[in-house]
C-alpha cells in the first residue's frame, strides 16, 4: 500500500509540472514582463483546480467501470453509459473552473455567463485534456494489472509443476524401498551373514532419501555413491550370478544434478533384467562427465524373445517426466533386444528446465 501511494503521488506531480509549464506558456502573454512571480503562481493555481477535476475522473474510472468490467463481468453498455455520464460530468465542473475561476483572472473586463459553459472549442479542449490524462492513467492500471496477472499465473504454473515433480519423486522412492526390503526379506529367510550389512546400508539410502532427495540439486560425486551403495545391496543379493560393470569418467565431482535422477534406470536393470533372466546375468553402467554433459549408459542382460516394443512403465515414465521438468536439453533412448536392454541418457547439466 505505501508504494502504491508512492507511485500514484509520482505520477500525479510529474503531470502537475508538465501542466503547470503548459498554463505558464499559455497565461504568460495577459501579464507585464514585471509580474513574472504572479504568473507563476496563477499557473500552479489553476493547475491544481484542473487537476483535482481530471484526478476525480480518472480515479472514479479506474476505481468502478472499468473493475465493473474487467472483474465483475458487467454489461457492456452499462459501463459505458457509467462512463459517458461521468465524462459529462467531469466537463461540466473543468467548464466551471474555467468560465468563472480562470477566465476571470486572466480577462477581468469580460462577462461572463452560462453560455460560456457550453462553448463547443472549450467542451472539446476539456474532453481533450481529460481524457488525455484519465487514458494515460487507465492505461497504465490495465499495464499493472496484466503484470500482476501474469505473475501469478507463473506462479500457479510453477508451484503446479513442483507439486508434480514431488509426485513423481513419491511415486519412484518406495518403489526402491519396496525392492531393497525384499532383499533382506530374503536374506533372513536363508539366515544370511550378510543381513546386517545390507541393514547398514540401506539406513544410508533411506536417510539420504529422507533428508537429501528433495533438495532441487546435489553433486555428481553424491549422486555415484548412492548409485555405488545401491549396487553393493544387490551383489550381496544375486551373489555369483551378477557380474557389475560401473566405470566413471568425471571431469568436476561438484557439478549438481537432481538427486536420484540416474537410481531408477540401475534399478530398471535389476527389476525387468535380472529377475527375469535364468543363469549368468551381466550389468554394465557406464558415466561420462564432461564440461556438465552428462552420458549415461546402461546394459543388462535378458531373456526376451518377443517383438522389440519398449513399454515404459512407472519408473522410466516418471523419470522422463522429471527430465523434461528439470533439463532443456536431454535425450533419452531405450534399445529392447532379445538378449539385452540398453538404456543412453544425455543431459546438458547446465540447461534448466521448466522448473
Amino acid at each position: 500500500m505505501k508504494h502504491k501511494i508512492y507511485r500514484h503521488l509520482l505520477f500525479w506531480l510529474t503531470y502537475s509540472i508538465q501542466g503547470t509549464l503548459l498554463e505558464y506558456a499559455w497565461i504568460h502573454d495577459f501579464f507585464p514582463p514585471e509580474r513574472e512571480a504572479y504568473v507563476v503562481i496563477l499557473a500552479i493555481l489553476f493547475n491544481l483546480l484542473l487537476v483535482s477535476v481530471k484526478m476525480s475522473f480518472s480515479y472514479y474510472l479506474m476505481q468502478f467501470p472499468v473493475n465493473n468490467l474487467l472483474i465483475r463481468k458487467n454489461a457492456m453498455v452499462k459501463v459505458i453509459l457509467q462512463i459517458v455520464l461521468a465524462l459529462l460530468l467531469a466537463i461540466f465542473f473543468y467548464r466551471l473552473a474555467n468560465v468563472y475561476v480562470i477566465s476571470p483572472l486572466l480577462k477581468p473586463e469580460k462577462v461572463v455567463g452560462i453560455s460560456d459553459i457550453v462553448n463547443p472549442s472549450g467542451l472539446f479542449i476539456a474532453l481533450l485534456d481529460i481524457g488525455y490524462i484519465s487514458g494515460i492513467a487507465v492505461a497504465l492500471k490495465l499495464f499493472r494489472m496484466q503484470v500482476l496477472n501474469l505473475k501469478t499465473e507463473q506462479f500457479l504454473i510453477k508451484d503446479k509443476l513442483e507439486t508434480e515433480l514431488k509426485f513423481l519423486k513419491n511415486q519412484i522412492n518406495p518403489h526402491f524401498l519396496f525392492n531393497t526390503l525384499n532383499n533382506i526379506y530374503g536374506l533372513a529367510r536363508k539366515k544370511s551373514d550378510q543381513a546386517p550389512e545390507v541393514v547398514l546400508r540401506l539406513s544410508k539410502l533411506l536417510r539420504f532419501m529422507l533428508y537429501e532427495s528433495h533438495r532441487e540439486t546435489i553433486s555428481i560425486a553424491e549422486e555415484i555413491r548412492i548409485l555405488e551403495d545401491y549396487l553393493e545391496l544387490e551383489k550381496i543379493r544375486y551373489d555369483n550370478r551378477l557380474k557389475i560393470s560401473f566405470r566413471k569418467e568425471i571431469d568436476d565431482h561438484h557439478q549438481m544434478i537432481t538427486p536420484l535422477i540416474l537410481l531408477p534406470f540401475i534399478e530398471n536393470a535389476f527389476k525387468h533384467g535380472l529377475n527375469e533372466t535364468t543363469g549368468e546375468s551381466q550389468i554394465e553402467i557406464h558415466i561420462t562427465l564432461k564440461k556438465g554433459q552428462l552420458n549415461f549408459q546402461t546394459s543388462n542382460t535378458q531373456d526376451y524373445s518377443g517383438e522389440n516394443i519398449i513399454n515404459e512403465k512407472i519408473g522410466l515414465s516418471n523419470i522422463r517426466r522429471q527430465l523434461e521438468l528439470m533439463y532443456k536439453e536431454f535425450s533419452l533412448e531405450l534399445e529392447n533386444f532379445p538378449k539385452t536392454f540398453n538404456v543412453s541418457l544425455k543431459i546438458n547439466l547446465n540447461s534448466h528446465g521448466t522448473l
